[in-house]
């Protein structure tokens, strides 16, 4: 695309067919170049567009198509130059048509030999327009780099510069840099902190089918100490060393090089793991959650205690992010992962912190834990680094759980202390300053049991505003392992919320099949209780048939071992499960309806039993000397008969009673909750 004239049509023309055309058409249809033009033996499909205003619908649809474009002036018309600043560039931008350009003065034969160079030309340009790729100049007509200006298209969309390189800085982008860093990581097999001849020869097979010469190892690593002398050592090729090569291969030209390692390796262009490398193997069902295996434990303990470099057994702000240098970025600086886990007075994260925003991660987002497993250095079968937990349904079937994290939701009104309950959990000192939450915030830590046992406890601070929002979904509460209701003692009001959102969610898991064990605890004990609403709390869950309340007072660092009450409560799914009048009432009716389909069932057969005996007995009083010959015998048969019949019909009657009873009732009891 470009100015009108400046000669687009004849540069397609000439590379097609190695000549110069004496007739152009306005516009050339589609034009194919086979795969064997280039060296990357990819077909590229050259599509010759229109500058003409009643053309430019079809301009625009041909740009949002196109995977890189041509953007063409005439060496020999400086005001086609212009243009490109003045009107194409930004024209493409407001198309956003993000794709890269190259730019491409034709005509180069009939250049003013006293024009401005074009690189003091479109430096500039390029300074602003960071989408152009390369430029260059041509001639259709003595065949000069027309070839070329297709090869840099086709080689920008295969080999794209943007993600690899900042041209403005002359230095490889940041994810570029942790990709290689993880490369050259997997590459050192001995961890030696250097690529040996023999690594180094593994790295070149392994990317480019070929080895290496001895004379070529040494060569390469020549070129590397003459210009940075700390890229080789004694034990061979550095990381420094292997990133100022990929640098140098850039910076000539040679972007071929550093793609190809990289695909190798499973990257896609935006320096991230390919799709394929990161199976999908979490169908679950709304109420199974998944964990990582003991696997993928005993990999990740290993890790910290690798990046643990002053072996405080604490992974410090700067050790956790070297940890992470080979992953795209680090994926616990952002909520929901940020602050989630308990830290020493340096930031530091322990292991048993580092381990349970492993466990939020693979509860929140398991597709992002398994690439990160990866990135940082995960070489074992996907499949066995997870496993898929057991049905909240058939936990609580069988009244016991294999849940190693536990997920706790917790609801509240403003200021009952919620936040402050997360915050003791995650080791912060607690703070008279009320700030209202306003999204959902998320605390992980191990738990110890009386058992010796450790679990994992992930709390979800629903804030007050939210609740509706999350009940709205009929599967929300489905992979929850337990509820916690807070509520401030000293606060009448408080505790009246906290029980309509006790009620709310109850209602909730009734109505949607997927119940969940519930406690409610006091906070603020260290204020004077207010008095009705603790024997109200207190009333309430006898009623509901779970926990009397838990008193607790963060101020007074008095837990009353509330975390560890929760660990046990999840661990006994079908305990501790409150149950609303409504829910009471349905039951109630349910089990009457049981009982009347039973009598109904029974009676029937009872008058099906007595119906074939009364025919037996029939047919055997009409076969021929029956009676006469058992005449007693024949009454009493008779009169069994009579007995059975009449024994049917009054289960029948007694049946029909019962059914219009309990029809009776829940109608009474649709009307009344209607």
């Amino acid at each position: 695309m470009g100015e009108a004239g400046s000669g687009k049509s004849s540069l397609i023309v000439a590379v097609a067919t190695e000549s110069f055309p004496e007739n152009v058409p306005h516009v050339m249809p589609p034009t194919r170049l086979p795969a064997d033009y280039y060296p990357d033996r990819v077909p590229l499909t050259i599509i010759d567009t229109s500058s003409r205003p009643e053309n430019k619908a079809k301009l625009i649809a041909e740009c949002k198509a196109a995977d890189a474009i041509v953007l063409t002036y005439a060496c020999d018309r400086p005001s086609t130059l212009d243009r490109l600043s003045t009107y194409w560039l930004p024209e493409l931008r407001r198309l956003e048509a993000k794709v890269p350009v190259i730019v491409v003065g034709c005509k180069l034969d009939l250049r003013d030999e006293q024009q401005v160079s074009l690189e003091q030309v479109m430096s500039p340009i390029m300074q602003q327009y960071r989408e152009i790729e390369t430029c260059i100049e041509c001639s259709a007509l003595r065949q000069i780099q027309v070839q070329e200006v297709f090869y840099y298209a086709q080689k920008a969309v295969l080999h794209p510069t943007a993600p690899l390189f900042d041209q403005e800085t002359q230095s490889l982008k940041p994810h570029c840099v942790r990709a290689l860093k993880r490369i050259f990581i997997l590459c050192d097999h001995d961890r030696d902190g250097a690529l040996s001849d023999s690594e180094l020869n593994d790295f070149q097979v392994r990317c480019f089918n070929a080895p290496l010469q001895q004379t070529e190892i040494a060569g390469v690593k020549k070129v590397v100490q003459e210009k940075l002398p700390e890229g080789v050592n004694d034990f061979g090729l550095t990381l420094t060393g292997f990133l100022f090569l990929h640098a140098l291969f850039i910076e000539k030209g040679r972007l071929e090089t550093t793609w190809t390692v990289l695909r190798k390796f499973g990257y896609d262009n935006d320096i991230k793991l390919r799709d394929d490398l990161l199976p999908t193997i979490f169908k679950r069902a709304s109420d199974q959650t998944v964990e990582l295996t003991n696997e993928a434990v005993d990999f990740l303990k290993g890790v910290f205690l690798t990046f643990d470099i002053d072996s405080d057994g604490a992974l410090r702000p700067a050790e956790l992010d070297d940890l992470f240098s080979t992953a795209p970025e680090s994926p616990w600086s952002e909520a929901p992962y940020k602050d989630a886990a308990e830290k020493n007075v340096l930031g530091g994260l322990s292991l048993e912190g580092f381990l349970s925003e492993w466990a939020l991660m693979t509860l929140q987002d398991p597709a992002a834990s398994l690439a990160n497993l990866i990135y940082i250095g995960y070489t074992g079968d996907p499949a066995s680094a997870f496993q898929i937990t057991r049905k909240r349904r058939l936990d609580r079937k069988k009244q016991q759980t294999q849940r190693n994290v536990f997920q706790c939701l917790v609801f509240g009104p403003r200021n009952a202390g919620k936040t402050t309950l997360l915050n003791s959990f995650i080791g912060r000192t607690f703070s008279e300053k009320y700030n209202p939450t306003t999204s959902d915030r998320f605390a992980a830590n191990v738990v110890g049991l009386h058992n010796g046992d450790k679990k994992i406890l992930v709390m979800r601070e629903i804030p007050e505003i939210k609740v509706k929002n999350l009940l709205s979904n009929k599967e929300s509460l489905a992979a929850c392992d337990i509820a916690v209701f807070v509520h401030d003692s000293s606060d009448e009001e408080s505790w009246k919320r906290t029980k309509e959102l006790l009620v709310q969610v109850a209602s909730h898991g009734e109505n949607t099949g997927f119940e969940v064990p519930c406690l409610i605890i006091s906070a603020k004990d260290d204020l004077d209780p207010y008095p009705l609403a603790v024997q109200d709390s207190t009333r309430v869950s006898q009623d509901m048939g779970i926990e009397t309340p838990i008193p607790i007072s963060m101020k007074l660092r008095d837990h009353n071992d509330v975390f560890r009450r929760i660990v046990s409560a999840a661990q006994q799914p079908h305990l501790s499960i409150p149950e609303t009048e409504a829910g009471k009432s349905r039951k109630q009716y349910r089990r009457l309806l049981n009982r009347s389909l039973t009598f109904v069932s029974v009676g029937a057969a009872v008058a099906l039993v007595g119906l074939g005996a009364y025919r037996i007995y029939a047919a055997r009083k009409n076969s021929s000397g029956y009676m006469a010959s058992n005449g007693d015998l024949g009454k009493k048969f008779v009169i069994m008969m009579l007995l059975i019949v009449l024994s049917s019909f009054y289960f029948v009657l007694l049946n029909i009673i019962t059914w219009l009873g309990t029809t009776y009732k829940v109608l009474n009891y649709l009307i009344l909750f209607s």
